[in-house]
């Protein structure tokens, strides 16, 4: 009896452990099921939230109107002063006319606490203003050409809070006689600023040209600067390696200065085009600061001809990015 009621308990026990542990399997598979169910409620209500956030954005920011007179906006930019953006900007604007005389380009000086361009193309005076009360660009080597510059006295700071900062940029972008323009050139401030945001939010923007050297240093910053145009949908065309080599003038020995293929390498990182070099040279710096580009002042020089490789390469990829467009795919 005693034996039979051992074993009864144990029968028992086994019994109620198996019932358990079914009920427990049954829970496991009901909460299991649950779990799934509120993740798809999660990924669908996640998916929902992004996008009536999109759409919220969306009905923040200005709709961009193109600029009338213009074709194709090309801004030049750079995460960092010095390393010879506005140089690369005027040096690129003559020299997509130098490679084709049928083409028509201005140029917008839109760094607005250090204007360049005045000096860079030797250019003085005020604007006159049109029967339409625009203002009509200041011309040299066939380049109209517009800036705060003209605005202001040659050694007076600006020093102008952002609403006044956004209110000119507005001006220049809105109240300038472009007339016929197949591209324009816009010199951007260094940065990641108010002013490339309101730029790029704005007007359409054909592509960017990112300028750098090839120091680590200002290769940081020109990755945060292209990263900042792909975050607003502008077609990064490429990078420009500024100041990639120093020839001697007196033995002709090259000296990589500031480190060699760093904006190369970058370019394939950011999976992006590599659109040429310019090197150092005391022929780019000393034209420039005549108002004499070396693309017109000294057309056959080695310098000139690697300014007119670059404006070579940005044709191309305006090309790609317009065919790409088209055929609704991402150009690199």
């Amino acid at each position: 009896m005693a034996q039979f009621t051992f074993s009864l308990s144990r029968f028992t026990g086994i019994s109620a452990n198996k019932a358990l542990f079914l009920r427990a399997g049954a829970e496991l598979r009901q909460g299991a099921a649950c779990c799934l169910l509120s993740k798809r409620c999660q990924s669908v209500d996640s998916k929902a939230l992004k996008e009536r956030q999109k759409q919220h954005m969306a009905r923040g920011l200005p709709k961009q109107k193109p600029i009338a007179g213009v074709k194709q906006v090309i801004v030049v930019a750079s995460g960092k002063g010095g390393v010879g953006k506005s140089t690369t900007a005027v040096n690129l604007a003559l020299g997509l006319m130098a490679n084709d005389p049928s083409k028509s380009v201005g140029l917008l000086d839109a760094d607005v606490f250090g204007p360049s361009i005045p000096k860079m193309m030797n250019l003085r005076g005020n604007p006159e203003l049109s029967h339409n009360n625009l203002m009509i660009p200041l011309m040299n080597y066939g380049v109209p050409c517009m800036s705060i510059g003209f605005l202001v006295e040659d050694v007076a700071p600006i020093v102008w809070r952002g609403l006044m900062v956004m209110s000119a940029i507005e001006k220049l972008l809105r109240q300038v006689e472009w007339r016929g323009l197949d591209y324009l050139v816009v010199d951007m401030p260094p940065g990641t600023g108010d002013v490339q945001l309101s730029i790029t939010q704005n007007i359409p923007i054909a592509g960017a040209v990112i300028v750098s050297t090839p120091q680590d240093i200002a290769l940081l910053d020109a990755r945060r600067g292209a990263e900042m145009f792909k975050k607003v949908n502008v077609p990064v065309l490429g990078l420009v390696q500024n100041m990639s080599v120093f020839h001697c003038p007196n033995c002709n020995h090259q000296t990589h200065i500031f480190g060699s293929d760093g904006a190369r390498q970058l370019a394939d990182t950011l999976g992006v085009s590599f659109l040429g070099d310019v090197p150092l040279h005391l022929n780019i710096r000393e034209t420039s600061d005549r108002g004499q580009p070396v693309v017109v002042s000294s057309p056959d020089s080695p310098e000139a001809a690697a300014y007119r490789r670059v404006a070579s390469a940005v044709v191309q990829r305006l090309q790609e990015v317009d065919s790409s467009q088209a055929d609704g795919t991402e150009s690199r």
